[in-house]
């Protein structure tokens, strides 16, 4: 291949003529062999910094990325432009993944996709060293730092890319990350020099939206209703994203509900539904969003708080990306506070309840004391949680810490391969009788198929056996039961679950250590996250696209004026230029009906209705209030009295 300039590969690959803000700056330093940190916001384009690149010249580019659908889509969207690109995944043979390596060392792939867990495999890095690499991509690298808000212990194996690789650039790209947590992946990454290309984080056709309610159901209601095309509403739970979808569904919207518990498969076609706009509603979990692109977002809900205003921006941005009019609306009870400090001890459970759920994963994995190394196992959260009298957020908070300080790591949930091993010795199976002629054949395929059965589990691929032997999955299936249940095998069937590995021998509990920069020093870190994201969503008159922008670095920010609060200033401003005329608009009778309308309203969002001052406000909901006409409840919301 032929190298070019980047204008000549976007226009040949992309079809593009024009770079969006910031994008042909970000590509010339990568051209140019320099370590760059990219700041760009959601759906500004991030993935082409990379692939335009890569394309413009000679080599492949190994990009790290965390999530599987996010690499099969890459993939495809490459393949389909005629480029070459593969991925990595915990799906694929022994036998495949052979090829593949070999393809990127001696074919002409552009593009390998890996998880970062691939990087600690001596296979991998051994081939490795012999591709020719132009480019390392860190997708979602704020995930390398402690002090980001997605901190991913495996993140850190990508320095091992640079040993091997010193002389090829690196390009870390992120839509969230404070100056802090910059400075922290660069020098993970071993940069050369401290090189961070910002985009601007304002969006300004989003309208950023903070409503306090007592029934978030009814107000999400009417959000979705005052705002047509496709949304999205984000919940903290499983479980409230299948409630809160079935309320909406009873109410004629047209929604459904996605979570990383639902089966890959049914994901897909959840996730395709809402792509094509045959679904228009998407109640999910943060499992839903990286990756996605849908331009024509316009509301994104938040019925529960984030964590961080990292995580808050990263998915209120997926609203908009076709830049016109969207909403990011940020649902809040009266107790919102309280909730937001227990949400914080949840994350970080006390250091007796880590080594209690340490000790009894061992105990219930039957590893014995200086042992257990390397063992794999199927673990259920919620199945262990509910033994353990612990919520589900304490049980997997305690691996993720157990996790950070080398002791055992939790996959994310996903489908796992069947696995096969032999109960007997090889002669002991040449002298069995088999009285099936299928069971025979299936036989004969795993052993010249798979290698190493008679001394450990491997992975099988059942569709592989039933081409091999010409016959239908279903029925190898049962074939492979009836060879179990005769202790001729010992089968596990594929599942969907998460595996959970012990990385080093099993210590005693009192032996345990967490490292205080693991705990003590990310707990306070997260309790600065969550006091961000509580001052953001309690803001009174400051512009929250402007709180949101400084909050990332920028200094010279300017009021969106589409904000909830900009809207109020200018409301505000048009009633002091009316003079007495706009106050006269206050009248116990308008406020008595917009508390009727609005079936309950708060103070704040109140003042927001009138041209006037909220002193003016204040002086007409007292006087309805000793008169009995209206009242506030326990969550600050007044209402009428019935």
């Amino acid at each position: 291949m032929t190298n070019m300039t980047i204008s000549e590969a976007m226009a040949k690959w992309w079809g593009y003529k024009e770079f969006r803000p910031n994008q042909r700056e970000v590509m010339e330093r990568v051209m140019a062999g320099g370590d760059t940190l990219a700041l760009m916001p959601t759906g500004a384009g991030k993935s082409l910094l990379y692939q335009v690149p890569t394309m413009a010249r000679e080599g492949l580019c190994i990009v790290v990325t965390p999530l599987v659908a996010l690499m099969k889509d890459q993939v495809d969207n490459l393949q389909r432009r005629g480029i070459k690109a593969v991925a990595l995944h915990s799906g694929l043979s022994s036998r495949n993944i052979d090829i593949i390596l070999d393809n990127c060392v001696y074919g002409d792939v552009k593009f390998l996709y890996v998880a970062p867990e691939r990087l600690s495999n001596e296979v991998f890095r051994v081939r490795v060293a012999k591709m020719k690499v132009s480019l390392i991509a860190v997708d979602e690298a704020h995930c390398i730092s402690q002090w980001g808000y997605d901190f991913r212990p495996s993140y850190l194996e990508i320095s091992q890319l640079r040993a091997i690789l010193p002389d090829v650039p690196i390009l870390a790209l992120t839509a969230s990350a404070t100056d802090k947590v910059a400075k922290d992946v660069m020098r993970l990454l071993r940069f050369d020099e401290e090189v961070v290309m910002r985009s601007s984080y304002a969006r300004p056709n989003l309208s950023y939206v903070v409503r306090r309610c007592d029934d978030k159901n009814e107000h999400l209601s009417r959000v979705l209703s005052n705002v047509e095309g496709a949304a999205i509403v984000y919940v903290r739970s499983r479980e409230r994203s299948a409630k809160v979808c079935e309320w909406l569904t009873e109410r004629g919207f047209s929604a459904q509900f996605y979570h990383a518990g639902l089966p890959h498969e049914e994901r897909a076609i959840r996730q395709d539904e809402w792509q094509r706009g045959t679904k228009r509603i998407m109640v999910a979990t943060n499992a839903f969003g990286m990756g996605i692109d849908k331009q024509d977002v316009r509301a994104v809900v938040h019925y529960d708080m984030c964590s961080s205003l990292e995580a808050y921006y990263q998915e209120a941005g997926r609203a908009g990306r076709d830049g016109k009019r969207s909403y990011a609306v940020l649902l809040i009870e009266g107790d919102e506070e309280r909730v937001a400090t227990r949400r914080v001890e949840c994350d970080f459970p006390p250091l007796e309840s880590v080594k209690r759920v340490y000790d009894e994963i061992c105990a219930r994995m039957m590893i014995a004391y200086g042992e257990g190394g390397g063992v794999a196992r199927e673990f259920n959260a919620y199945e262990f949680a509910r033994d353990m009298g612990m919520t589900v957020e304490m049980v997997r908070n305690s691996i993720k810490l157990l996790a950070q300080n080398g002791y055992m790591t939790l996959s994310e949930e996903r489908e796992n391969r069947a696995r096969l091993m032999f109960c007997v010795s090889r002669e002991d199976l040449y002298d069995y009788r088999i009285r099936s002629g299928q069971a025979e054949m299936v036989l004969l395929a795993v052993l010249r198929l798979y290698e190493g059965v008679f001394s450990d589990f491997r992975p099988i691929d059942v569709h592989q056996i039933a081409n091999y032997c010409g016959c239908d999955v279903e029925r190898v299936r049962d074939e492979l039961k009836t060879l179990w249940r005769q202790h001729i095998i010992r089968y596990v069937p594929s599942s969907f679950s998460p595996i959970l590995t012990l990385l080093c021998d099993r210590v005693p509990k009192r032996d345990l250590y967490i490292a205080p920069d693991s705990y003590l020093f990310r707990r306070q870190s997260a309790e600065e996250r969550m006091e961000a994201m509580m001052n953001y969503a309690l803001l009174e008159d400051g512009c929250r696209s402007s709180y949101i922008e400084e909050y990332f670095g920028e200094t010279k920010t300017q009021p969106c004026g589409v904000c909830d609060n900009c809207i109020a200033r200018r409301k505000r401003d048009a009633a002091a230029s009316l003079g007495v005329v706009g106050e006269r608009a206050v009248t116990p009778e308008r406020v008595v009906e917009i508390i009727a309308e609005r079936d309950g309203i708060s103070p704040r969002d109140l003042c927001r209705e009138f041209c006037a001052d909220s002193s003016r406000v204040a002086e007409v909901v007292e006087e309805l209030m000793e008169r009995e006409k209206i009242y506030t409840d326990r969550g600050g919301i007044l209402r009428i009295k019935r």
